[in-house]
């Protein structure tokens, strides 16, 4: 697809009467392409690895509406599910037994979680899980990394300093300093920040939260021995370790990246994946933890929309679709063979690049690396990101309009689809060079 062959005219007329109508026009912000430019597309209908826009342009998609779609879009069997599920109603508000199943299967598959709690978004279970840390520590502060998002709850919204014990800052007007002060921060895959916080703040922090692998600033993996020394650190003094695996649960590996990895944190939070494209949340962990939420214990929590039947079939069958043999070793094969021809078609086109993956998530930085934390990924070249990803629309791809965003493949993605994707990328790094 060329430049000339790319008309927007529907999506471009969509988007400026939206803007009129919703702040930016968007109901989430980096669907604006404010970081790369241009106006962003505006999406008709998906199947499988395609999204069409309003103009019938047909893309490859790397976002997967940010993760969930990892069987594909609107899977034949996730769908026929549902069908008969909006037979019985979309919302009791009251138990169904379709939360059992789905507890069961969490459970079953994650190392940490031995009870769950469903919400409806990731933000709402990083929300709950922070109130549980300090019910269940009875200390108030929590470290946090810089780079790693948890949600736009006021507590999260916080910039990590230049220094290594950093208090934290309100990130956002309309959060007060009072409600971040509680809030400590430190580079990801930096051992020492965490020990020099847990000595300045003794018998004071609740525990430690972070994305085990960050996708929220690209894609950062954990150095050897980080994730097992932080699970050190908190043992030592009696705070809890938090998982946020939104991201990472269900696609990394069955059991996420506690699993992937062999570190058990006492509690994880997840989302995307586990409602199959419906919203969805959770937070679980250690049963002894986890009886102090409402009603079994004193920390409240509560949600009307809250393990919905629609919901949870989405999860349900998704998640017994990514329990079929060999389906891990197929996403690590397709992200692998994905990712080196991006770093190939970049070298050979005389750009500097540094990107890894696992199994269904891949990031790239245009810049040396390695990228170790987010001050790292800073030194990316944005500007030719944001020529990138327009003209990677213009051949029919579509990536993640941020270069600080991690990217998602699908069982739905073909050889023909990643060769595609690849000849684009090479393609499109020649037209730039």
């Amino acid at each position: 697809m060329t430049d000339k062959a790319l008309n927007t005219s529907r999506s471009d007329a969509v988007f400026s009467a939206a803007q009129a109508l919703m702040p930016g026009g968007v109901s989430s912000p980096v669907r604006a392409f404010r970081s790369v430019g241009g106006q962003p597309i505006v999406f008709d209908r998906v199947k499988g690895p395609y999204a069409w826009d309003l103009d019938d342009n047909r893309y490859i998609d790397y976002v997967g509406t940010w993760g969930p779609a990892i069987c594909g879009h609107a899977h034949p069997e996730v769908i026929s599910a549902l069908h008969d599920a909006l037979e019985k109603g979309t919302s009791f508000g009251a138990p169904c037994e379709l939360e059992n199943q789905l507890a069961e299967m969490v459970i079953k598959a994650v190392p940490s979680v031995e009870m769950v709690r469903f919400v409806n978004s990731g933000t709402e279970a990083c929300m709950a899980v922070l109130r549980l840390m300090r019910a269940f520590t009875g200390r108030d502060k929590v470290i946090k990394f810089e780079g790693c998002y948890h949600g736009h709850a006021d507590m999260f919204l916080v910039k990590a300093g230049s220094g290594v014990a950093t208090l934290g800052l309100p990130d956002s007007p309309g959060v007060p300093r009072s409600t971040t002060a509680n809030t400590l921060t430190a580079p990801y895959n930096d051992l020492e920040a965490v020990k020099e916080l847990f000595a300045e703040n003794p018998d004071a922090i609740s525990g430690v939260i972070l994305e085990p692998v960050v996708g929220n600033a690209g894609f950062i993996t954990p150095e050897p021995g980080f994730l097992e020394g932080l699970r050190e650190l908190t043992k030592e003094n009696g705070a809890l370790l938090v998982f946020d695996e939104v991201m990472t649960g269900f696609r990394i590996s069955y059991g996420g990246a506690q699993e992937r990895f062999g570190v058990i944190p006492d509690l994880t939070t997840m989302g995307k994946v586990i409602g199959g494209g419906l919203p969805v949340g959770a937070y679980g962990g250690k049963a002894e933890i986890m009886s102090m939420v409402a009603p079994a214990g004193p920390m409240y929590q509560a949600g009307t929309l809250s393990g919905n039947p629609l919901a949870m079939t989405a999860g349900i069958k998704t998640l017994e679709l990514l329990g079929q043999e060999g389906t891990y070793d197929r996403l690590e094969a397709t992200t692998s063979r994905l990712l080196a021809g991006i770093v190939e078609a970049a070298t050979e086109s005389g750009f500097s690049i540094t990107g890894s993956s696992i199994s269904a998530m891949f990031g790239f930085y245009l810049c040396e690396g390695p990228v170790r934390n987010f001050e790292e990924a800073k030194a990316a070249d944005t500007e030719l990101f944001g020529k990138l990803h327009r003209g990677m629309l213009e051949r029919g791809v579509y990536l993640a309009p941020s270069a600080f965003e991690a990217g998602f493949t699908s069982l739905a993605h073909s050889d023909a689809d990643i060769d595609a994707t690849v000849k684009a990328f090479k393609d499109c790094f020649n037209s730039l060079s």
